[in-house]
């Protein structure tokens, strides 16, 4: 059997990074699909729903990009752009209707998101 050379360590901090993208679009996106938004309009859960149903797929997107990440070109940074946009949705939302409560679990949503985006770019200009 011949062994694939090992992974740079640049495509070791991507992949993994995508990973932690992946199962947290993945968990959330399915309790989201599950969940819904209660005490609302059918139109908000509606939306709410479909919503949860693209971060779902977003999360496959990355977990494949992950396990493929010696193919991976530009797709990377279009996952990390991704990332980095929905932390600003994030910061958009806490500037109009402010942080909610607790408010450590939602920046801890928050910084991740701000953090991530430039380290998967980065590592990944590294990796090429």
């Amino acid at each position: 059997m011949i062994e694939a050379d090992p992974l740079l360590a640049s495509q070791l901090v991507v992949r993994v990074c995508l990973f932690i993208v992946a199962a947290i679009a993945m968990i959330g996106g399915a309790l989201q699909m599950f969940l819904g938004q209660p005490d609302t309009l059918p139109r908000l859960d509606n939306v709410h729903r479909f919503m949860a149903g693209v971060y779902f797929s977003t999360g496959l997107i990355n977990l494949w990009a992950a396990i493929t990440i010696r193919q991976q070109g530009v797709l990377v940074y279009l996952l990390a752009l991704g990332v980095l946009l929905a932390g600003v949705g994030r910061l958009v939302s806490i500037s109009r209707v402010g942080l909610p409560k607790p408010a450590a679990v939602w920046l801890g949503y928050l910084v991740p998101e701000l953090v991530l985006p430039f380290v998967i770019a980065l590592a990944h200009y590294a990796s090429h």
